[in-house]
């Protein structure tokens, strides 16, 4: 999420209106693992277990942006998710919340103090939010979300080392193997 940013939806967040929601979202959601999120973006602020396809895992602040992590579930929905990132698709993540808006210019509301975060993150095809984006996936089950942006972390070039070993560990284990049968 960010905040004193205007989105495509043309609200912008005052980063207090954020700190306040994230903590709360945090306390009462995150901590004590009710914080789901769905494939698409629905109209309304109540979850639909049915189309749940992850859960968050931590939010933390960074500037103006909120960054987090969220856990792939083993649902419908989290299935259709992980495929989607395995094939490369590049997917959005929205917030999902209600409440007041002050016009402050032309096009451009801010969010007011009754704002009410339902979801820290829905998985979209076109977010609202500037470069919220995901862009990589770790371990196979998680994505780590920075402003809605995956930059390629570590964690992801390690693997694709330790996979790229393992098909030249092979390969130097078959040759091996032939230049040992070769000479008998």
């Amino acid at each position: 999420m960010q905040a004193n940013v205007k989105n495509r939806n043309g609200r912008v967040y005052p980063k207090a209106i954020l700190q306040k929601e994230v903590t709360r979202y945090d306390q009462n959601y995150i901590k004590q693992n009710r914080a789901f999120g769905e494939l698409g973006h629905p109209e309304g602020p109540t979850v639909n277990l049915e189309r749940v396809s992850h859960m968050i895992q931590e939010i933390n602040e960074d500037g103006d942006n909120f960054m987090g992590r969220a856990k792939i579930m083993d649902t419908p929905y989290g299935k259709i998710v992980k495929n989607l990132i395995d094939e490369g698709a590049r997917l959005g993540v929205s917030s999902r919340g209600m409440g007041s808006l002050k016009p402050v210019g032309r096009n451009v509301s801010q969010v007011q103090d009754d704002f009410y975060l339902a979801t820290a993150a829905d998985i979209v095809a076109d977010p609202s939010a500037p470069a919220a984006f995901v862009n990589g996936i770790m371990e196979g089950k998680e994505w780590i979300w920075d402003n809605g942006l995956l930059g390629e972390r570590e964690v992801a070039r390690i693997e694709k080392q330790i996979k790229l070993s393992r098909k030249n560990l092979e390969k130097t284990q078959i040759d091996a193997f032939e230049t040992f049968m070769s000479s008998l």
